[in-house]
């Protein structure tokens, strides 16, 4: 009954409006939130990573498909770069300069002792994302970084990683500037 009544409201309510409209019906494209607003990009340069290109590309594509706020895709010629990706030999280590930037090192010490490279790409672009460091920490979360061990091979965020990834980047949806976030991340 209830829904009849709110139903019956709303047929009424659209008749005056095509009334009103001169007995044209004019539709309006429904706009939801989402499709209104469009994630921050973020490129980034693995020009320098070396052996690593492909866990590189790979770590991205997987920020990509777990979160909605943010996209990272390389850099094309000549185009800014938010976030450049190095192969050193020392530990893997992100150095944001603010959210969204700064430079990722993919350090072969960490390679050679058995850690996977993808988990390695994604969870330094995590820094980079705002993310810190959850040691020690279980496999299921990449921001437990190497206290998992090198068993571990889950390069995925979990939900409150996703989560608190969303958040930082939700005031790009809204077309504020992010909060600014420094410091050298060495895992």
């Amino acid at each position: 009954m209830h829904v009849r009544m709110l139903s019956g409201g709303l047929a009424a309510a659209c008749l005056v409006s095509l009334s009103l409209t001169g007995g044209q019906a004019v539709a309006a494209a429904p706009q939801t939130a989402a499709a209104s607003l469009a994630a921050r990009v973020l490129t980034y340069d693995a020009g320098g990573s070396a052996e690593f290109r492909g866990a590189v590309d790979r770590g991205a594509a997987i920020w990509n498909e777990s979160v909605d706020a943010v996209e990272l895709r390389p850099a094309a010629a000549g185009q800014r770069v938010n976030i450049r990706v190095l192969a050193d030999n020392g530990w893997p280590r992100a150095l944001p300069t603010t959210l969204g930037n700064g430079t990722v090192y993919i350090g072969r010490q960490a390679v050679d002792q058995g850690y996977d490279t993808v988990r390695i790409s994604a969870h330094e672009l995590g820094h980079i994302l705002g993310l810190p460091d959850r040691k020690p920490g279980p496999c299921s979360s990449l921001m437990s970084g190497s206290s998992a061990g090198t068993a571990c091979k889950n390069p995925y965020p979990n939900p409150a990683e996703k989560a608190e990834v969303e958040g930082n980047f939700s005031d790009a949806l809204v077309g504020r500037a992010p909060a600014a976030r420094a410091g050298v991340i060495v895992d």
